[in-house]
């Protein structure tokens, strides 16, 4: 029987709560320099070299067409990688903060709405609130089209 609770990892990015199952966390790392790539797709930063594998380096606030932001000494501090599997590919996604983990039942995710904090259903598995806070949940197999995972496994 499959277990009733998962865990979310909660991340902010612009001013939006977003979370992903932990199970497609490989690891979260402090954000480190990112090397540019040239002529990568524009969501694309660049890539980093984590225990020698080469990861390209995806912004999130740019894959949703947030308003570009200008960040803080402090900000900085808070800024993070979180590394993910999609397909065969290993992908750094940049996040604003990362917050907590939290256990959430499966009951309680409702699904998508059609349009959500400005970024298409398309990218969301469904919401769940707690507590006040409503955290959109990621379906980080579907944030990237066969077409841009292409891309971004060309460039490397």
């Amino acid at each position: 029987m499959e277990s009733q609770t998962i865990s979310l990892v909660t991340f902010k990015i612009s001013n939006e709560t977003y979370a992903i199952d932990i199970m497609e966390v490989n690891e979260i790392v402090k954000l480190t320099e990112i090397t540019p790539i040239p002529n990568a797709p524009d969501f694309v930063d660049g890539i980093i070299t984590l225990r020698g594998q080469i990861i390209p380096i995806v912004d999130l606030n740019k894959r949703f067409s947030f308003a570009p932001r200008v960040y803080t000494e402090e900000d900085e501090l808070f800024r993070a990688i979180v590394i993910i599997r999609v397909q065969d590919m290993t992908i750094g996604i940049l996040i604003d903060q990362v917050n907590r983990v939290i256990p959430v039942n499966r009951d309680q995710i409702q699904p998508p709405p059609q349009m959500i904090s400005g970024i298409g259903a398309e990218f969301i598995s469904g919401v769940v609130k707690q507590n006040d806070n409503l955290f959109v949940i990621l379906d980080i197999q579907k944030l990237f089209s066969k077409k841009e995972l292409m891309q971004l496994s060309g460039n490397f």
